[in-house]
């Protein structure tokens, strides 16, 4: 199975108009301001033919693993800190005849306190992103983030981050999920049921001094 996009180049940076923020002008004071968070347009092909259905993930693998520096004025996230993963966008159920994602046809802006019933194909359904915890305790922030949210990585981190676009085929039409499911509840459901899989990498960075 193959995965393309017209929106995010394979091994190239990803362009802000998808991200959550994107680098300030300098004039403004601000390190970042909001961007465009529009879903990526997405495209699969050569689907196997026991393929049912398809589930989408896309993780941010370099998060670190402690946020005692993250965005905090006069120090740096190491470069050799332990990274963890952190969950931009689930979505399973997609119908087999759905072989194509448009860009924006998911949603984009950002939508304080998270999209409570994100577009998707027919029957489809979407997960809770990691944004949802990320927020918990912001005032004007904290909800549910379901479906899509972009790219935001510290803008004081020493390493481009790393985004992973996964396209699975899976040989069962549905799977018992519900909107609001988690990434390793994916990951349970559709273990033995992949048939394919493509993906799709690119990279992303808030800090001026790194090179995305």
């Amino acid at each position: 199975m193959r995965l393309k996009s017209d929106s995010i180049e394979h091994g190239k940076p990803i362009p802000a108009a998808y991200a959550f923020m994107e680098v300030a002008e300098p004039a403004s004071g601000d390190r970042i301001r909001p961007a465009g968070n529009i879903t990526p347009h997405l495209a699969w092909t050569e689907v196997p033919a026991t393929a049912k259905s398809f589930a989408i993930a896309v993780i941010d693998t370099d998060v670190p693993s402690k946020p005692d520096d993250v965005n905090v004025e006069g120090r740096e996230v190491r470069r050799d800190l332990p990274r963890v993963e952190f969950v931009h966008w689930l979505m399973a159920n997609i119908p087999l005849e759905c072989r194509e994602l448009a860009e924006g046809a998911c949603g984009e802006g950002i939508v304080p306190r998270g999209k409570k019933e994100p577009v998707g194909p027919p029957g489809s359904v979407q997960g809770l992103n990691d944004y949802t915890g990320w927020f918990k305790g912001d005032r004007d922030m904290e909800g549910h983030y379901h479906g899509y949210d972009g790219p935001c990585p510290p803008w004081n981190d020493t390493i481009p981050h790393h985004y992973h676009l996964h396209v699975y085929a899976l040989d069962v039409d549905h799977v018992p999920l519900e909107n609001g499911f988690s990434l390793q509840e994916l990951r349970d459901v559709i273990e033995g049921h992949v048939v394919a899989e493509a993906k799709i990498t690119g990279t992303y960075s808030l800090n001026p001094k790194v090179k995305a």
